[in-house]
């Protein structure tokens, strides 16, 4: 999948807020500070199109993306240990499982997790989340530079035992940019694919 145009489409907490729904879509989910935005922006070739931050919980909407003006990215605030109001929380979680639940021209969701830390307990209640309403999921390990290759392949193993995954999930690192293609080739693949 080649990337040649992107833009910010706008950014929502409710669905009457989101764009028409007249494109694919491809989520993005993961712990807040598991580098959702590097990803993003890796993906697209883009060097601050999703926010990034040193600070956790900088999302705090859900943030459209156009990508060749036929898929949209959809970056989803980040949850767990993020320095933000309790109100603010209690929030996020209605707005990403509206989002998640009901969204009909959502065709995949990137779940992201850090290569180096264990599934969390709120990783692994998204998982059974996502399993029971039938999204489609692609797993994908961050900061795998930050690892040896050996050490990257046994949490690779690890996590993906851990997440009772039938498949490993993919290795990313935005640094290297290891990952991207197999990552975008699977989007492609999903862009096309009716919801079941």
């Amino acid at each position: 999948m080649k990337i040649v145009t992107v833009e910010f489409v706008k950014s929502a907490t409710l669905p009457s807020g989101y764009p028409p729904g007249s494109l694919p879509e491809v989520a993005f989910v993961g712990r807040s500070n598991v580098g959702k935005s590097s990803l993003i922006n890796t993906l697209l070739r883009r060097k601050q199109l999703a926010r990034t931050s040193n600070t956790p919980g900088r999302t705090q909407l859900i943030n459209f993306f156009n990508v060749n003006q036929e898929l949209l990215f959809v970056d989803l605030p980040g949850y767990g240990f993020a320095r933000v109001p309790e109100a603010v929380k209690r929030e996020w979680g209605p707005m990403i499982e509206t989002y998640l639940r009901d969204r009909e021209c959502l065709r995949m969701v990137v779940f992201i997790l850090d290569i180096r830390r264990d599934p969390s307990q709120e990783d692994l209640a998204l998982k059974g989340w996502l399993d029971y309403y039938g999204r489609r999921t692609l797993f994908v390990l961050t900061k795998s530079d930050k690892l040896s290759r050996g050490e990257s392949k046994r949490r690779q193993r690890s996590v993906q035992e851990s997440l009772a995954l039938p498949e490993m999930p993919l290795i990313f690192s935005a640094k290297t940019g290891l990952g991207r293609e197999r990552i975008l080739e699977e989007i492609r693949k999903a862009k096309g694919e009716a919801r079941s």
